[in-house]
């Protein structure tokens, strides 16, 4: 069946599509960023969010100073108010939160004791750790508006990849971001139905597209035209969306990295339901971190958005077909010889017979297992353990 069979055949007399959550993964990354963000860093649009990331670049400048070279300025009047003079730069500089931190920590110094001190003993400590500092060279970006601001402090070899650089990436394959190409924010999947519906207006709350002064984070899903990849148990379509999430720190903050996954709905507070074949790759911002997003993570990002579902697809038929168990001892004998315990293995055959109204005989029924007990589990590193157990057996299984 084809893409377009599927569209036209299976959209709910709602307008959406039905679909079973209670397959695959559950990730909450997007979830967190969209729990956490404020107004200001929501944006409706990649064009609206690329001109405020662009704008901010345009008015900064990076350079490379020696560190003994820097003066810290405490003012006698505002006990809290600490400034940094740079060689060439006749005005006092105002370091971030963020700088601040990074300061510090390049110099050896504790930035939560030296945030609670006076300006003066924070900038005495501060001035001397500089002085003394042994790296000699800062890589500072400092951004004008209104005043001049210190965003960051790395060191001399720190590898900027900006944020306007991903989001440019991501305008390449998927335009504004608001459906003038199949990717898009996501739309939002009801409880009550079960049904996932694909058009939702964009709004504040709606949005997968953030910024900050320290970061950006990007959601994105190709949730109009549907995936059918098997069916349920019932006999309807399991229907898929493909989707990825991206996300960099010009300043530091973190690595730039990007997710591709297949997913079955998108929840109103934004956590990602029934999520298969997870890839996830990060770059650092090491010194050459520029060379490798521009031949490695951007090339990456444009393969997946374009690439046929076939292989997917193909797996997971390949991994329903495979019959791997016919009893309980060679259902037991197929997990034990996998590396899951006695007790593990019985949650595993439980929560299958429960969920698809039969023991598990194929590769597939397992591998739903595994992720349904994954769910359930409250320690993050046991989760994502088990959940890459599955995707080896899903991928031997292709």
């Amino acid at each position: 069946m084809t893409n377009v069979d599927v569209l036209d055949a299976r959209r709910d007399p709602s307008g959406g599509y039905k679909v079973d959550v209670s397959r695959g993964q559950r990730i909450g990354r997007v979830s967190s960023e969209w729990f956490l963000r404020p107004d200001d860093q929501r944006f409706l649009s990649l064009t609206k969010l690329f001109a405020s990331v662009k704008g901010r670049a345009e008015r900064s400048r990076t350079r490379t100073v020696e560190s003994a070279a820097m003066r810290v300025e405490a003012s006698r009047d505002d006990a809290e108010r600490l400034s940094l003079v740079l060689p060439g730069l006749g005005q006092p500089i105002t370091p971030t939160h963020w700088s601040f931190g990074q300061l510090a920590s390049l110099v050896g110094a504790p930035s939560a004791y030296l945030r609670q001190l006076p300006a003066t003993l924070a900038g005495i400590n501060l001035q001397y750790g500089l002085t003394s500092h042994r790296a000699e060279q800062i890589k500072t970006l400092e951004t004008d508006d209104g005043r001049v601001d210190l965003r960051a402090v790395t060191g001399p070899d720190y590898g900027r990849i900006y944020d306007h650089e991903l989001v440019s990436a991501v305008q390449r394959i998927a335009g504004n971001g608001t459906g003038d190409t199949r990717w898009k924010v996501p739309g939002v999947l009801d409880w009550s139905t079960g049904v996932y519906n694909p058009r939702v207006d964009v709004t504040r709350d709606t949005t997968t597209l953030y910024a900050s002064d320290r970061d950006v984070f990007l959601f994105l899903v190709d949730d109009l035209n549907p995936i059918e990849a098997g069916r349920l148990p019932n006999g309807s379509p399991d229907l898929y969306f493909r989707g990825f999430y991206c996300w960099n720190s010009e300043v530091g903050a973190k690595t730039l990295g990007m997710a591709s996954f297949y997913l079955r709905a998108v929840c109103q507070n934004r956590n990602l339901w029934g999520a298969e074949d997870f890839e996830e790759i990060t770059i650092r911002h090491s010194k050459y971190a520029a060379s490798r997003f521009a031949h490695e993570a951007a090339p990456a990002l444009t393969r997946f958005a374009n690439s046929s579902p076939r292989p997917f697809v193909e797996g997971v038929r390949a991994a329903r077909e495979r019959i791997v168990a016919q009893t309980d001892e060679d259902r037991s004998d197929f997990l034990r010889k996998r590396g899951f315990g006695k007790a593990e293995t019985a949650k595993i055959i439980e929560t299958v017979l429960a969920e698809e109204g039969h023991p598990p005989t194929s590769v597939f029924d397992f591998v739903q297992g595994i992720t349904a007990v994954a769910r359930d589990k409250p320690h993050q590193d046991a989760r994502l353990d088990l959940e890459a157990r599955a995707k080896k057996l899903l991928d031997r299984a292709a």
